[in-house]
């Protein structure tokens, strides 16, 4: 074998980006979007090998709750290095283990936290999804799982059966027995009448179908809901009808799971997106931004569910020291430097800001989100409105809009239904000049894009 590459060569972006289409697999997501080579970066400044600096509004999909490289991140890290901990020693039990779960329980809702047990999984949250399924099922003797439109809980299995985007469902053999619920989605209502009579209906018609002898539906080992679906688009979860979810699941004995892979650790304007609705569920599925930028993903869930054998979910990569390490840092700093607060005040800005200029840009439908979750869904107001005056997404404008942000230095990536919805999911850290930036970046690339120009 000849290695040909020059470890002290420089290559060329053009270079590493033409390498990257031919050695790397089709499936290649984000590297489509956004064809630069980041050498650097520092917050929310991202350096590509051309020398030009972008604002990323991505975040890593939510997993740099700090920005990049964070002082508080690196310190935790090169703490850990120099210490000579082992980096890696399955799950066995660690100082910095143990640091992290003590960080960890101690950012959860009390009620929730108090005898909960940590499950260390596979470093994605795909695979913590999992292991929630099969904990689930393996404490209640049941099989089946209930799941909404619109969710995504990971590529896995049984976390694809549970997630809802058709497409990358359809090739495949079915992931296992999921009843598909309506998430309540204002603008673009399941029931064609959205606001609050949309979400009721949505509640009414959980219960009906669970106690409907005739519904088809047997005893489910689980429920499995975000807070704010992510990729379905940034849409939130209002907090009346996920109490009635809970009061629901609770009544019939159907444990709760709730999926904060994207939503912790302060996104929502709350260090966990359960506190605005103040539910207690029985498992939370994190990933993410616990691991402080670094792979990282557990299951809590309480005490009365831990009833699976040695072994029942096990994996090589449980055990990353530098993550956890890295993660407690995270979860105390988030705590600490009141950035919780920082991004409800922010996405509050940002979102009232948003709002008033769909007020002079039609193509923009809806303005949505939490805390600094957001999504701005793009239509084609010359098209046909729906029951409820939403005009038809425009995909293509979406597109469009991306690549006009990023020639502005603004990094967003697409989400949502029909890949509509700009997703904004910028650091927590993120400064009141920065998000100046965003919306003037965003208000550019929209206008523009809008227009044709």
């Amino acid at each position: 074998m000849t290695l040909t590459a020059d470890p002290t060569a420089t290559p060329t972006a053009a270079a590493i980006l033409r390498r990257q289409r031919v050695r790397e697999s089709a499936a290649r997501t984000y590297a489509r979007s956004f064809p630069i080579v980041p050498v650097r970066a520092s917050g929310m400044t991202v350096e590509g090998a051309d020398g030009r600096r972008y604002l990323d509004c991505l975040s890593g999909a939510g997993t740099l709750a700090l920005g990049h490289n964070h002082p508080v991140v690196l310190a935790a890290i090169r703490r850990t290095l120099d210490s000579g901990a082992p980096l890696h020693l399955l799950d066995l039990a660690t100082a910095e283990k143990d640091d992290f779960t003590t960080a960890l329980l101690e950012s959860l809702p009390a009620p929730f936290a108090k005898g909960a047990r940590v499950h260390f999984c596979g470093p994605a949250g795909t695979d913590a999804v999992e292991a929630a399924l099969k904990l689930m099922q393996t404490a209640t003797g049941r099989r089946g799982a209930l799941a909404f439109t619109g969710a995504y809980h990971g590529m896995t299995a049984g976390a694809l059966a549970v997630t809802g985007n058709v497409a990358v469902k359809q090739p495949l053999p079915s992931g296992g027995e999921v009843t598909r619920l309506p998430y309540p989605y204002a603008y673009r209502c399941p029931f064609g009448v959205g606001g609050e009579a949309g979400e009721r209906l949505a509640a009414v018609y959980t219960e009906r179908l669970l106690d409907d002898p005739a519904g088809g539906v047997l005893p489910p080992a689980a429920m499995i809901v975000e807070v704010v679906q992510g990729e379905g688009g940034a849409v939130p979860a209002p907090d009346a009808w996920l109490r009635e979810q809970r009061r629901i699941t609770a009544e019939r004995g159907i444990p709760l799971i709730v999926d904060e892979v994207q939503t912790g650790v302060g996104r929502t304007g709350a260090m966990w997106a359960v506190e605005h609705s103040g539910i207690v569920p029985d498992a939370m599925v994190l990933s993410k931004a616990i691991g402080g930028s670094l792979p990282l993903a557990v299951v809590v869930y309480r005490e009365e569910y831990d009833s699976w054998q040695p072994g029942a979910h096990t994996g090589t990569f449980r055990g990353n020291t530098l993550a956890m390490a890295a993660g407690a840092a995270t979860l105390r700093h988030v705590a600490a430097d009141g950035l919780v607060a920082r991004a409800e005040q922010v996405g509050h800005r940002l979102l009232t800001e948003l709002t008033a200029l769909k007020g002079r840009l039609p193509v923009i439908g809806d303005v949505r989100g939490r805390g600094l979750m957001l999504g701005v869904e793009l239509v084609d107001p010359t098209g046909v409105a729906d029951a409820v005056g939403s005009y038809p997404p425009d995909p293509a404008l979406a597109v469009r809009v991306r690549e006009a942000c990023l020639a502005r230095g603004l990094i967003v990536e697409l989400g949502g239904r029909h890949d509509a919805v700009l997703r904004l999911l910028p650091p927590l850290t993120i400064t009141d000049e920065q998000a100046g930036a965003v919306l003037e970046r965003l208000a550019e690339a929209i206008a523009a894009a809008g227009s044709g120009s």
